[in-house]
Formats: C-alpha cells, sequence, structure tokens
C-alpha cells in the first residue's frame, strides 16, 4: 500500500468472525488473504471459518430470533436509520477500502456508499409498513384474517463485485422483517461487509441477530447451514451456476429463495434514438464497476442506419478514458478483480476477434501492474461468439447491428438469462411495444442505470427469482399466516 491512510483503514477493519455479537478467530486460527487487484499485494489476513463455526454462527442467530421478531417494528427501523447515518458520515473511508480490496475507482465507491445506505434508509421506512387484512368470508360464516411474520434464521451471501451494496441489499429487508442472519461475504471482498457489521453493532443490532463468517472455502461453511433444518431462507447473488447447486441443497429443507444470478443484458438502440445520449447510457450500462456487474450491458444491438456513428462514437470515448488504480486522481477504469477474471475477458475477445469481430478499441492488456484490461469495443460480432451467450463481465462492448425491430427482439431475447434490458428509443409506441416484448425482470429506458432501492431488483429465467429493493424486497423476508375466525 502507497500511503499511511490506506494502511490505517485497513487494518481499522475488525478481521476476525461474528458471532453472537462477538469478535473471534476463525476455530483452529485460519486466516486467508485479501488482496489489492490493482497491485496484486496482500492488504491483510481475514479469520477463515470452518464449518464448526458456520453452526455455531446459526446457534447464535436461532437463540436470538424469538425476541428480535418480538422487537418493535420502529425499534428495528430505529437501527437501521442510525446505520445509514453512519454509512453516510464515513463514507470517504468505506469507499477507499472498497477501492482498496475491490479495485473499483474511488468516484464509483462513494456511489456505491450512499446506494448501500440507501437500502438501510428504504428499509427503515419499510419496516413499520408491513400490515396484514382482515375480511368477510363469501359465505359470511367465517371471518379471514392474515398477518405477515418473519421466516426465521437467514443465510445470505454476497458477491465480490457490489461488497458493501448487496450485503445492504439482504440485511436491510431482514433486519426490518425481524429475522435473524448469518452472512458469508465474498472471499475477494470482506472487508467491506466487516466495516459494515462494525457499524451495525454500534447503531444498537443486538447480539446475535448479524452474524458473520469470511470463508475461503463457501461449501465449507454453506453446506451444514443448508442441511440444517432450523434454517429457513438462504438469499444468494451470484452465478448461475452456483445459484443452481445451492437451489439444489436448499431443497431438502424447502427453505425459501432468493436467488440473483447471471445476467446477459441486451442494449438496444433504435434509429431514432438520440445518439449521445445512448453512446453515455452505453458507457454507464458498460463500465461500472469496470464492467463486472450482473447488469452491464454485454451486447449491443444497433440498428443499421446508425449502427456505424454508435460504434465510432463509442470507441472514441471508450479509448479516451483513464485506466488506473482506483487511488489515482481522475480514474475512469479499475483494474479486474482477478487474475483469472482477467484471463475469461481475454479468452472471449480472442474467440471473437478469431470468429471475424473487429476491434474498434482497445482489446489489450495495458503495460502496467495489476488486473487491467483495456475498455474494449467489438464490431461485426459474428453469431457464434462465446461472447454474446456467456457473460463478459470486463470492460468489453460486443456490437451488432439490426435491420427491423422484430429482429432486435428476437436477438434480444436469445438467451437463456433474463435480468435485465436497456432500450433508447424516442418512440413512445415503440417504446411500449419492446419493453413488453422482452423477457427479462428489468428495463432501462432511455437510462443506462436501472438500480435504486426503491426499485424491485430481479430477473427471470436463469437469471434467477425474488426481488431486492422496493416495497416488494420486505415481503421476500415474511410468510403469511392465515386465521379463520367464527362469525361474531
Amino acid at each position: 500500500m502507497d500511503t499511511e491512510r490506506e494502511r490505517a483503514i485497513v487494518e481499522s477493519v475488525r478481521n476476525g468472525l461474528y458471532i453472537d455479537g462477538e469478535w473471534q478467530a476463525a476455530t483452529g486460527g485460519g486466516t486467508f488473504d485479501v488482496e489489492d487487484p490493482s497491485t496484486e499485494e496482500t492488504l491483510c489476513r481475514v479469520a477463515d471459518a470452518t464449518a464448526e463455526d458456520a453452526v455455531a454462527a446459526l446457534n447464535a442467530a436461532c437463540a436470538a430470533q424469538d425476541e428480535w421478531a418480538r422487537t418493535p417494528p420502529r425499534d428495528r427501523g430505529e437501527i437501521l436509520r442510525r446505520a445509514f447515518e453512519m454509512i453516510m458520515a464515513r463514507r470517504e473511508d468505506l469507499a477507499l477500502l472498497m477501492t482498496l480490496e475491490m479495485g473499483k475507482p474511488l468516484v464509483e465507491s462513494r456511489a456505491e456508499i450512499t446506494y448501500a445506505a440507501e437500502f438501510f434508509r428504504w428499509f427503515a421506512e419499510e419496516a413499520v409498513r408491513v400490515a396484514g387484512r382482515y375480511s368477510i368470508a363469501p359465505t359470511g360464516d367465517s371471518r379471514l384474517l392474515t398477518m405477515k411474520q418473519p421466516v426465521g434464521p437467514c443465510l445470505l451471501i454476497t458477491p465480490w463485485n457490489f461488497p458493501l451494496a448487496m450485503g445492504a441489499r439482504k440485511i436491510g429487508p431482514a433486519i426490518a422483517a425481524g429475522c435473524t442472519m448469518v452472512m458469508k461475504p465474498a472471499q475477494a471482498t470482506p472487508l467491506s461487509t466487516l466495516a459494515l457489521t462494525e457499524i451495525l453493532a454500534e447503531a444498537g443490532l443486538p447480539p446475535g441477530v448479524l452474524n458473520v463468517i469470511p470463508s475461503s472455502s463457501a461449501s465449507r461453511v454453506t453446506a451444514p447451514l443448508l442441511r440444517d433444518p432450523r434454517l429457513r431462507k438462504l438469499s444468494f447473488t451470484g452465478s448461475t451456476e452456483v445459484g443452481r447447486k445451492l437451489m439444489a441443497q436448499a431443497s431438502s429443507n424447502l427453505l425459501r429463495l432468493s436467488l440473483e444470478l447471471g445476467g446477459n443484458a441486451p442494449f438496444l438502440v433504435f434509429a431514432d434514438a438520440d445518439l449521445e445520449a445512448a453512446v453515455h447510457g452505453a458507457l454507464i450500462a458498460k463500465l461500472r464497476n469496470m464492467g463486472q456487474s450482473c447488469v452491464a450491458a454485454n451486447r449491443f444491438y444497433v440498428e443499421e442506419p446508425i449502427a456505424e456513428a454508435f460504434t465510432d462514437l463509442l470507441a472514441d470515448k471508450m479509448a479516451a478514458l483513464k485506466v488506473d488504480r482506483g487511488t489515482e486522481e481522475g480514474t475512469d477504469v479499475g483494474p479486474l478483480v482477478s487474475a483469472e477474471q482477467r484471463a475469461k475477458v481475454v479468452e472471449l475477445v480472442e474467440d471473437a476477434v478469431a470468429k471475424g469481430a473487429k476491434v474498434m478499441a482497445g482489446g489489450r492488456i495495458p503495460q502496467i501492474t495489476g488486473y487491467f484490461y483495456q475498455p474494449t469495443v467489438l464490431s461485426e460480432v459474428p453469431d457464434n461468439a462465446r461472447l454474446l451467450r456467456e457473460e463478459v463481465f470486463g470492460p468489453v462492448a460486443p456490437i451488432r447491428a439490426f435491420k427491423t425491430e422484430e429482429q432486435a427482439i428476437a436477438e434480444a431475447n436469445d438467451t437463456e438469462y433474463g435480468l435485465v434490458a436497456y432500450v433508447y428509443t424516442r418512440d413512445i409506441e415503440r417504446a411500449l411495444r419492446v419493453t413488453e416484448a422482452l423477457r427479462t425482470g428489468m428495463v432501462g429506458l432511455n437510462r443506462g442505470l436501472v438500480s435504486n432501492p426503491a426499485g424491485p431488483f430481479g430477473g427471470v429465467k436463469q437469471s434467477g427469482f425474488g426481488r431486492e429493493g422496493g416495497s416488494e424486497g420486505i415481503e421476500e423476508y415474511l410468510d403469511i399466516k392465515y386465521v379463520s375466525i367464527e362469525a361474531p
């Protein structure tokens, strides 16, 4: 690390397990390294949880569940509100910590801190709005009462790409609903979650409500929990492949599931679109977090009359971006998270070029230390290029031209995924037709960013099910109980 402040930020984070309100070492004392992807150097070592630690965390969550469920909704909401205020007060430190462990530019880290905090503010307000209903049965001989109650202890598994926001998006509704939790943060980026855990403890979250078990082996700590009948819900954000495996494991106990999985987002630009606005939206949708996002635009379909102009303008904009360490002033694009992630991006670009795609910008690894890859634009990408089928998860924009609206919709829907799509058009009738025809859980219409704490985030098909955020988000953590009452 280059500066005393960076060292101080990392050293200020508790690097143990957090179980039943106590920070502790892993059973056996194991640890694992957390790396700075921009320098390839170790930032620190973090406690490496074992299966025994995972069971201890679930024990704590189960012991705290009943009392936490009885805690008044207003009190739960006030904890979230205080945590929101603490996060915002410490935004600069949290942003630097995130940039160090994940690589994204500081400007993006600051935006994520604000985004994450908003989930706590949103669900602080939703905590007091959980309601059932009372009605007369159609026959008139009874009354129908429904109530909503917390599902119980939850296992939350978060990804590395948005280390604070993805945690807050799960923790917020669980706290608001009255559920206790065991959280497994991503191995690559546990520090942001550990910092958030400290904030929640300071905000007054009782012991046992949130238990955090970083580990170098996800299966080692999740498998015993998924087999335990006391666990009642799993919320996972990550790849479709892993999601399928977790779903199979969760089936033995019929767990409630929220799965936010892979994406292959199409970005459709029609000839009547505002070209400058479309390119601006493309940069946001493609390069947020260096393209390492499930909602990143993965395939660009541009109507033929403007395809060349769009491609040239996007290539110019991408080529002008500054690629550097996220802590450096003016950095637009940071490193990818690991050597393995960069190798996959390189492989997909080489496959497309070998099959006929043309490199309009980038397409190379820059000669600097760290897991960097140049922002890349590819034109004339053929149908059989792998990056049209697989998530690139990197700063690569493959472009194809289309002739008709029907062709654009067909190609956009030609994927097993269905998380998000982006559409640029100034024709309101076309906008309605296309957004209705796209088989995705979300659509960005003339906008390259869909994530919002007030919106129900989630997908369809192989992109999973369940929603996070919005008024729908808390419902994932609530069971409905129906009571039949004899008529008076």
